[in-house]
C-alpha cells in the first residue's frame, strides 16, 4: 500500500530495524559509538534523506515542466539542536529547537531568474511543507502476546 511503512526489529537484535514500504526494504540503525551496529542510516539521516530527495525531485519536476535546462540537483543536509534564544526569527523563545540546514546546488545553463525561482520552489516540496507545518499524531501501542 502506497504511503504505508512497517518498521520492526531484526533477528540481529540491538537497534537495527527493518523498514518495509511497498516493494522496498531498508535498514535503519544507530552508530557503533551509541550501541548500534551501524547497519544503516540513523532515523535522523533517513528523515534528512526524505527531505533531500523530495527537494531534488520537486526541483527536477518543476524544471522539466518549465522545460528549463536543469542538469543536476545535489542537496546537502544536516541536523542539530540549538538553543531557542540563539534563533532570532523563531517563534519558540526558550529550550532547544531542531535545526535542519540545507544547501541545494543546481547545475545547468540556467539564468538568474530561473535559479531564483528554483530557490523559491525548493522550500515548497511536500516533505518540507510537512516538517514546517503543524503535525498531528494518532499514536497507539498494542501488546501482542507470544504463543
Amino acid at each position: 500500500m502506497a504511503g504505508k511503512v512497517i518498521v520492526g526489529g531484526t533477528a540481529a537484535g540491538g537497534y537495527t530495524q527493518r523498514i518495509n514500504t511497498g516493494s522496498h526494504t531498508l535498514t535503519a540503525d544507530e552508530p557503533l559509538d551509541v550501541g548500534g551496529r551501524d547497519q544503516g542510516p540513523t532515523p535522523y539521516e533517513l528523515l534528512l534523506s526524505a527531505l533531500g530527495s523530495c527537494t531534488a525531485i520537486t526541483l527536477r519536476l518543476y524544471a522539466a515542466h518549465k522545460q528549463w535546462p536543469l542538469e543536476d540537483v545535489v542537496v546537502e543536509l544536516d541536523h542539530d539542536r540549538i538553543h531557542a534564544e540563539d534563533c532570532a526569527d523563531c517563534e519558540t523563545a526558550t529550550g532547544l529547537l531542531d535545526r535542519i540546514r540545507t544547501r541545494v546546488t543546481v547545475t545547468g545553463p540556467l539564468d538568474e531568474e530561473q535559479v531564483a525561482r528554483l530557490r523559491e520552489i525548493a522550500v515548497r516540496c511536500p516533505v518540507h511543507r510537512t516538517l514546517a507545518g503543524e503535525i498531528t499524531f494518532d499514536d497507539s501501542l498494542v501488546l501482542s502476546t507470544s504463543a
